[in-house]
């Protein structure tokens, strides 16, 4: 039998791995893991430039998890990312692919959470730690945290963390971390920051580049020229008009500052659309309310400036829209790359001024291709109706600290509720709130059918999420 040089099973890893990998889909290496997975399993430093999505996290987590002693209870690697939901996600991947091996610990540490069970799940022994840098630096301060054993260290979206402010705690962090250690460094963009680390931090790193390109068939593009910047209501005017002739699902709107963020969404839902803003000011808790409510489908458009959407990953994303104009050429490709994921086709919509011209030629110079040009007076609405989700997000007051599952959720609503599985959306259990998505035709109804029936066998409170 040949082996395609793509094939996870070229690589040296043990059976029981591979056949993990088969099980969870992973059949052909993604461009990324190709071309790091061997360098890393080699235990050679590497900084790899790749965007979000483009499978980066089964790259560095089958390196770290080769290097893992199963039976040594200590920390042994270390994965440091930009935000929580990152972590989260890097996390769940982590367990995912570390199935296959002994009973493998992962912890994760990120602020906006209780420091009290972060100290307990590390006093009952980890063998991972995924967190972001000020948490961790805080468990370092307080003793909490011991990285003698620790073999490897991964700085994820190392350029986010640069642009949030994060490179003297990964300094102080990296400083504390053995120096024999082997240190994997991603990252979709190469600021000047990254050479500083790598200069301080890393021996000999390999540099791996994959070319942040998409499948031109997967992502529609399109320009739209509008009024010059100055004009906002003209440039908010016209991001409406996108929403009501293409009628999109689920949209996420990139704008260059909060300010903007604020005027679109302030803007949009005056007009009747559904949207929320994500930006760096948010408190953990509301940040976490925007995000279920956009990745379960009861919120149409989500505002967001590029730092805080960074490692978002939501799936079926139908459209993104350049409100302005990045000035980096490579995070354009990183925004539109948000949609046409996996085998779906997405639309990539940008606005632009006369004085944004210089940027939209470097984004040209990048994608080797002429942008095409539409004029805003094309669109027309495609319908009287208001552009709503197709979905309601209901909260429970009660979480995991009541033990409520997922199961219990859908159980209550499918069992005595009387609604079908395909009614029900997205649940998501936090640790004092649950929040469950319901097609919009049914959401009054399953309101009150939980709230005057039971969830594992106790009484909740329901509400509908307000987009507040």
């Amino acid at each position: 039998m040949t082996t395609n040089s793509n094939d996870f099973s070229a690589l040296s890893l043990p059976a029981h791995v591979l056949a993990n990998l088969t099980q969870l889909g992973y059949l052909q290496m993604t461009a990324i893991q190709a071309a790091s997975l061997p360098v890393a399993l080699l235990g050679k430093d590497l900084i790899a430039q790749a965007k979000t999505g483009s499978g980066k996290t089964a790259a560095f987590a089958l390196a770290l998890l080769a290097n893992l002693n199963a039976r040594r209870f200590a920390v042994q690697a270390m994965v440091l990312c930009p935000t929580r939901e990152l972590a989260d996600q890097v996390a769940t991947e982590i367990r995912r692919l570390a199935r296959a091996e002994e009973n493998i610990k992962v912890v994760t540490l990120c602020g906006g959470v209780a420091l009290r069970g972060q100290v307990a799940s590390l006093e009952h022994g980890a063998h991972i730690v995924v967190g972001t840098p000020g948490r961790i630096m805080d468990h370092l301060g307080r003793g909490n945290l011991n990285l003698e054993a620790m073999n490897t260290l991964v700085l994820d979206e190392a350029d986010r963390m640069l642009d949030m402010g994060f490179f003297e705690d990964i300094c102080v962090v990296a400083k504390q971390c053995p120096k024999e250690r082997q240190t994997l460094l991603f990252s979709a963009t190469y600021p000047e920051g990254i050479a500083k680390i790598s200069q301080q931090f890393m021996k000999s790193p390999q540099t791996i580049t994959v070319q942040a390109q998409h499948e031109k068939s997967k992502i529609r593009q399109r320009w739209y020229e509008v009024a010059d910047s100055d004009h906002d209501e003209a440039r908010l005017e016209s991001v409406a008009k996108l929403l009501n002739h293409f009628r999109p699902a689920s949209t996420l709107a990139f704008c260059n500052t909060k300010s903007q963020c604020r005027a679109l969404v302030s803007y949009l839902k005056d007009h009747g659309f559904s949207a929320l803003a994500l930006f760096g000011e948010l408190e953990q808790r509301e940040r976490d309310q925007v995000l279920v409510q956009f990745s379960n489908r009861s919120c149409s458009v989500l505002v967001a400036t590029d730092v805080a959407a960074r490692g978002l990953d939501i799936a079926q994303l139908e459209m993104v829209i350049n409100v302005d104009v990045t000035p980096d050429a490579e995070v354009h490709i990183h925004r539109i790359g948000r949609t046409g994921r996996a085998d779906q086709e997405g639309w990539a919509m940008s606005l632009a001024s006369m004085d944004e011209m210089g940027s939209v030629g470097k984004i040209e110079q990048l994608q080797k291709a002429e942008s095409e040009w539409h004029k805003l007076s094309e669109l027309t609405p495609a319908s009287q109706e208001p552009l709503l989700p197709p979905m309601v997000t209901l909260q429970i007051v009660g979480g995991r600290k009541e033990k409520i599952r997922a199961g219990d959720v859908l159980g209550a609503l499918t069992g005595d509720a009387g609604f079908t599985r395909e009614q029900v959306g997205k649940i998501n259990v936090n640790e004092f709130s649950t929040y469950v998505a319901v097609d919009r035709a049914i959401a009054s109804e399953a309101q009150q059918k939980l709230s005057f029936g039971k969830v594992k066998g106790k009484s909740v409170k329901v509400r509908f999420m307000d987009e507040a």
